[in-house]
């Protein structure tokens, strides 16, 4: 049997070859049972690992550690805490129930997108994209509108298809789903954020996908994106350092110790590092200090430069083991809802990841995206987190024959 809101009142039933007999399970063991354990273990390992080369690209930056070798190392840890403790309150209030609230959601995320263009916020690497937070905290609202978009476009675009009333969304429904997405990335354009809007729309095309709307939604978007672009460069929209960025990526000799240093100085550190790397802590580009923003965006180069190509291999394979199982979580709930909000999710990751990694290989342009469960930074940690646990809630909700 189960139940419309949290998983802690399904009724889950085993049964005993010995005996012939079904037995109930408690909701613990309900619950405990029917989480996905290998992604939660993979995630957890991604983490792991992002502390100790984030505690590698730190240790020796007294400027940004204020002479304590640890200081990163503890917050990424915390931050990990407290993403799992958000992890397990998505669990169990349950991906229904959050179903009821996601219109709150929704405009509290708009609202905090809003406050960064205020006084409040806080522009870091040319981005203004960071709400300042009194006590040396900031926040990056930006991350919150990748789960409340997932949310509020499954709720519209599966309403009608999973009360039975129409086999697939309708018109209306992708046309407010979409006007949905639209404000906030609106907002987060403005500010500007280039790499959260790429991410969005990656969200916002896995989600019309998965929806089963017609491909002409599709075709219509992806048009419309590319329209986009094109009006965006000819309209000078974009800020001098995203554009120097594109030309970076564009011609990686252009102008070596400015522009193009980011790029060159990571790839430098994956090349040196061979198979095997260095060693962890003797990477001679890490300790040199010579790659900026190497804690949080180009975490990936002290994979490279220091455990090599099979330590840089390993957490390529452990976010391919998390997108593979969130993927037959979409497959297998029976539910529209679950199933467009699994795969926001996946597009989500998936994008983010490519682009993180790509941007160090010099195959993508710098936009400053963390790689997700590695990359430090807690508003980062705490949505991936969220998400994570918005899985395990479909996957802990899908029916049980008795």
């Amino acid at each position: 049997m189960t139940s419309s809101s949290s998983v802690s009142r399904y009724t889950v039933r085993r049964y005993s070859p010995d005996r012939g007999t079904w037995s109930k399970l408690t909701a613990r063991d309900s619950v405990v049972r029917r989480l996905d354990w290998v992604m939660i273990l993979a995630c957890l390992a991604l983490s792991l690992m992002g502390a100790i080369l984030v505690y590698s690209a730190t240790r020796n930056r007294t400027e940004l550690n204020h002479g304590d070798p640890y200081h990163f190392l503890f917050r990424h840890l915390l931050n990990t805490g407290i993403g799992l403790a958000l992890a397990a309150g998505a669990v169990w209030l349950g991906h229904r129930t959050l179903r009821g609230v996601i219109p709150v959601l929704y405009g509290l995320s708009v609202i905090l997108a809003i406050l960064v263009l205020t006084p409040l916020g806080a522009t870091i690497n040319g981005s203004r994209s960071w709400l300042a937070i009194p006590g040396g905290f900031s926040l990056q609202p930006a991350e919150f509108a990748k789960i409340t978009i997932a949310l509020g476009m499954a709720m519209i675009l599966a309403s009608r298809v999973d009360a039975g009333d129409r086999p697939h969304p309708d018109h209306r429904a992708v046309i407010q789903a979409l006007a949905l997405a639209a404000l906030p990335v609106a907002i987060i354009m403005l500010m500007p954020d280039l790499g959260s809007v790429m991410v969005l729309g990656a969200i916002i095309l896995g989600v019309l996908l998965a929806s089963g709307a017609s491909n002409r939604w599709i075709l219509g978007l992806l048009g419309a994106g590319v329209v986009g672009c094109l009006l965006i460069w000819q309209l000078d929209l974009l800020d001098e350092y995203q554009i120097a960025r594109f030309a970076a990526f564009a011609n990686p000799s252009l102008d070596p110790a400015g522009v193009g240093y980011n790029t060159n100085q990571a790839r430098i550190a994956i090349g040196s590092g061979g198979l095997t790397g260095s060693g962890l802590f003797h990477g001679s580009q890490t300790t040199g200090q010579f790659v900026p923003e190497q804690q949080t965006d180009f975490i990936f180069t002290v994979a490279g430069e220091e455990l090599g190509f099979l330590g840089a291999g390993l957490i390529i394979v452990l976010l391919g083991i998390v997108l593979w199982r969130a993927c037959r979580i979409a497959h297998e709930t029976t539910e529209l809802y679950g199933t467009i909000v699994a795969v926001g999710i996946i597009a989500w990751f998936s994008f983010q990841a490519f682009e993180n990694i790509g941007m160090t290989l010099g195959i993508m342009p710098v936009t400053g995206l963390p790689l997700p469960f590695v990359s430090y930074g807690g508003t980062s940690m705490f949505a991936v987190w969220i998400a994570i646990g918005l899985l395990q809630s479909i996957r802990a909700q899908r029916p049980v024959s008795a």
